[in-house]
């Protein structure tokens, strides 16, 4: 008998099975035999002028941001922009944006909400249409990486789903005075989850540009509303922060820290 296995010579109720089987075998020869598959999904570390550690980011990461960051229907810049925050008090804030949002809130500088959904990973809402989940990819002393998956409801767009990667460069400065201040730079990029939208790229790239621009504009100014409270008006955050219903323990002992200990209002 001829060692050849032929599949006309198989009985017919096998022959879909080993059909299906020589399919998949050679579609995994030819995935891993793939010149650079794993270079495959490497990232630009240069955006918005600034230089990211992308090789750090893990590889099934680096493939997700880059579907995007290839395909984007807009790429917005924003920034550098100063904010009145210490260093300390900046990355406390980015680490609990819920913390950030409800302080916001409370002084009437923004209707944001957010909450954890995990770790490295909330919901938030800014309470103008856009919501949605963000994780944080990367994060080291002076940058970090965010994925962003949402929707947008708005005046002049239908309602829209997509993705973005958005870039986020720091650096401690001083100002007139002396006193810690952090110089942001983000570059997002937004890719539109609907083909037929995302086919009229042309005529909505201005309009999809100004919206995520604007959004991280704000956002970053309002983070310096935020901050310019904290030290103009001390006692007035602090009563915000433990009027009902009242923050962590822990959160208020690091805002009285980070508040220079005002007296209780």
């Amino acid at each position: 008998m001829s060692a050849e296995l032929r599949l006309c010579e198989l009985p017919r109720a096998w022959k879909p099975i080993v059909g299906a089987l020589v399919v998949a075998l050679g579609l995994g020869l030819v995935l891993s035999a793939r010149p650079g598959w794993s270079d495959s999904c490497l990232l630009s570390p240069h955006h918005g002028g600034l230089v990211f550690p992308v090789e750090k980011i893990d590889r099934e990461w680096a493939c997700r941001l880059q579907s995007i960051i290839d395909d984007s229907t807009t790429v917005s810049t924003v920034g550098p922009i100063r904010v009145a925050l210490s260093e300390s008090v900046y990355r406390y804030l980015l680490d609990r944006p819920p913390l950030a949002a409800t302080l916001i809130h409370r002084l009437g500088f923004g209707v944001y909400s957010s909450e954890f959904r995990g770790p490295r990973r909330f919901w938030g809402d800014d309470g103008e249409g856009t919501k949605g989940i963000v994780e944080l990819v990367y994060e080291d002393a002076t940058s970090r990486i965010y994925f962003l998956e949402g929707t947008h409801k708005g005046r002049w767009l239908p309602h829209i789903s997509g993705k973005a990667v958005v870039f986020l460069g720091m650096n401690v400065g001083r100002d007139q005075v002396s006193r810690e201040m952090i110089g942001s730079t983000l570059v997002a990029y937004t890719k539109l989850d609907n083909r037929f939208l995302s086919g009229l790229v042309s005529l909505l790239r201005p309009l999809i540009g100004e919206i995520a621009g604007g959004k991280l504009k704000k956002g970053v100014e309002t983070v310096n509303r935020l901050g310019m409270a904290m030290r103009q008006h001390p006692e007035r955050v602090l009563s915000k922060a433990i009027e009902p219903p009242p923050l962590s323990d822990a959160d208020i002992a690091f805002l009285r820290e980070a508040l220079g200990n005002p007296p209780a209002p």
